[in-house]
């Protein structure tokens, strides 16, 4: 029988160690890209053309209706939520009509997001003359009720919510996310503001505007808002081709499509929709669409 010596054991043994040492931490290696894939707020299957293109996303919805009699620092509204309480909870996304208008122009999206993933209160303003700040903390003050006391409070995860609106409720948009960086997302619509820049603003925004936009024209709103806001801030510009300023009133599957992917992308955290921003997409529906790619991981 060949005998071993005592110096060649330790050897063998010291390599042994190692061996198991190097395998435990490939298989640590090796497990990490899985753990690091899985998102916590992920809601709903993997997503499709068809899917986001639909008026009715996975998700069954119900409503609320909000009295402007019982809240403050906003006019009440309408809340959109998922019914299931087997998903977890949701993010929130408050958005604002324009001038002189009421949540029933831009009413559509409530339940379109909502089938998406998303609780969402629709907002009438204190005035239908409020100017783009008032709107703005308007919008704010809707997330905080949303949160705070509203009925469904308990569905909503207060660390994911943004924000959206038509005209100066788009204006109002872009102050709310300036004036509140923890937001996770906005996406104006068609925006009016007298303000021009929004260098400071750091929240990731989506602006879309209209080709034949004459009351908020692209050139003089929606394009030097998007080109203020800075490089380092996650942003997209989508232009519709010859849409007019009230292209959010009409049901539009472009429109709904980029916000549901911009919303997932940034408060859901879901990277299986940056398929539908980067590379920047292009059809008849589209005049322009710029994105800052690659979006953060």
């Amino acid at each position: 029988m060949q005998s071993t010596q005592p110096g060649t054991r330790r050897s063998l043994g010291v390599r042994a160690l190692l061996a198991l040492t190097f395998a435990l931490v490939a298989g640590v290696a090796a497990a990490a890209p899985a753990q690091a894939a899985d998102n916590p707020y992920e809601r709903g299957p993997a997503p499709t053309n068809a899917s986001i293109e639909a008026a009715q996303g996975p998700f069954a919805t119900s409503s609320v209706s909000v009295s402007r009699l019982s809240v403050t620092g906003f006019g009440g509204g309408v809340i959109y939520y998922p019914t299931t309480t087997g998903a977890g909870t949701f993010g929130a996304i408050a958005l604002c009509p324009g001038y002189t208008a009421s949540w029933s122009s831009i009413s559509w999206l409530g339940p379109r997001l909502a089938s998406q993933g998303f609780v969402v209160i629709g907002i009438e303003t204190n005035s239908v003359y409020d100017q783009p700040d008032s709107r703005g903390r308007q919008l704010l003050a809707a997330l905080d009720y949303l949160v705070g006391s509203s009925a469904v409070r308990s569905r909503v995860d207060s660390s994911r919510l943004a924000v959206g609106g038509h005209s100066m409720g788009g204006g109002g948009t872009l102050e709310a996310a300036r004036s509140r960086p923890s937001l996770q997302a906005a996406v104006p619509l068609a925006p009016w503001n007298l303000t021009k820049s929004w260098s400071t603003l750091s929240v990731p925004t989506m602006i879309i505007g209209g080709e034949s936009d004459t009351v908020a024209p692209v050139s003089s709103h929606s394009i030097p808002f998007y080109n203020s806001i800075p490089s380092s801030t996650e942003k997209a510009y989508l232009e519709l081709s010859g849409a007019s300023h009230f292209f959010p009133q009409v049901s539009n599957t472009t429109v709904a499509k980029y916000m549901i992917s911009w919303y997932k992308r940034f408060v859901d955290n879901d990277t299986r929709y940056d398929q539908f921003l980067c590379p920047a997409p292009s059809g008849s529906s589209i005049e322009e669409f710029r994105v800052t790619c690659p979006l953060v991981g």
